[in-house]
């Protein structure tokens, strides 16, 4: 199966949607990866990926198809989250709802950081600086 790259103008929107996000530019990474496009089968596809990581999260936006993609974050090989679902027909809302689901579990995470440190104050964005090691 060979499926389309992400064009100019496809990186043009994600670059425009994180730029409202965060405030500032954001480096996207062009890459390929593996996936298993169904799943009772164990072919493996290499699809074009859209990477870029903020915040201490790291996110992925694959092209499965023309106009089909696939998103999760991840914090490390044991911390990766998808959406809740498994395909978006538009690439707008695939990054929109996968920023807004790492953002929720962002301060989820914060919250329950701080309450282990025994402290009730929601760490800002800015302020975590990763899972506490001792």
């Amino acid at each position: 199966m060979n499926i389309p790259d992400f064009t100019d103008t496809d990186r043009k929107i994600v670059s425009r949607i994180l730029l409202e996000r965060y405030n500032r530019l954001v480096t996207i990474q062009s890459a390929d990866v593996e996936l298993q496009l169904t799943p009772p089968s164990e072919v493996l596809t290499t699809c074009p990926t859209l990477y870029w990581s903020e915040l201490g999260a790291e996110f992925i936006v694959s092209k499965v198809a023309d106009q089909r993609y696939r998103c999760q974050f991840f914090y490390s090989a044991n911390e990766q989250f998808g959406t809740g679902r498994d395909v978006y027909d538009s690439l707008v809302d695939c990054v929109v709802t996968l920023l807004r689901v790492q953002a929720d579990h962002q301060t989820t995470r914060a919250t329950k950081i701080t309450e282990v440190l025994g402290t009730r104050k929601t760490l800002r964005d800015d302020d975590y600086d990763g899972p506490l090691v001792i």
